[in-house]
């Protein structure tokens, strides 16, 4: 173990984290964005908006992640699509890890007593305004924690964006091992950054989920 190598490339891994950082934060609000939408269409009573739910559902499950981040960034252009590399990675990640958010959002719904949204109504409370105060509070208890899995898996997948050369951690650690023949000391730094980020996000969603929990 080199030592004195990881101490001398280390503020550079710092720099690269933060665009982890940042990559993630992006990506995971876009993923709620398209998760609730998916959610709602999916949950929706109309045959048209539930194909459109599903069909985005499966298609992002179906392809992956990489190969759709490759399609953006390489193929955009073909189309008319000119995205820098770090807006490729947001759009590519973020309506991807939504098709998942869709099914953690829509299942925690549809896990609410159907009982509650009959007392609502017999309460005199419309269907929407039953989703929203009735429904929906307990349903976001429901889904905090396998979202929480998804967004801790979101931030691992950030490094896909190394194959478009966005520089966050995984490119950091490949350009540095290029020039300095220590793929170990660096690729051991990046997993230990990666280990920080994850772990105190894990600690902030643990928090939330608390929070949402008490009575």
């Amino acid at each position: 173990m080199d030592i004195d190598l990881i101490l001398r490339v280390y503020p550079h891994f710092l720099k690269a984290a933060l665009v982890t950082v940042e990559l993630s934060v992006l990506t995971v609000l876009l993923g709620l964005v398209c998760g609730a939408a998916a959610a709602a269409a999916r949950l929706s009573r109309f045959a048209i908006l539930r194909f459109i739910g599903a069909a985005y559902v499966s298609l992002m499950r179906g392809i992956p992640a990489l190969i759709f981040l490759f399609l953006l960034y390489f193929g955009g252009p073909q189309i008319g699509i000119q995205l820098t590399a770090f807006q490729a990675g947001v759009i590519g990640l973020g309506i991807n890890i939504g098709a998942y958010m869709t099914e953690t959002m829509r299942g925690a719904i549809i896990s609410v007593d159907h009982g509650q949204a009959e007392a609502a109504r017999t309460l005199g409370l419309s269907q929407f305004q039953s989703f929203r105060k009735v429904i929906l509070p307990q349903a976001m208890r429901l889904m905090i924690r396998p979202l929480g899995v998804n967004i801790n898996a979101q931030i691992k997948g950030t490094a896909l964006v190394a194959a478009i050369s966005v520089v966050e951690l995984t490119y950091t650690a490949q350009r540095y091992i290029g020039s300095t023949y220590k793929p170990f000391e660096m690729f051991f730094l990046a997993g230990i950054l990666y280990l920080i980020i994850i772990t105190v996000t894990g600690k902030m969603i643990s928090f939330l989920d608390r929070r949402v929990r008490l009575p």
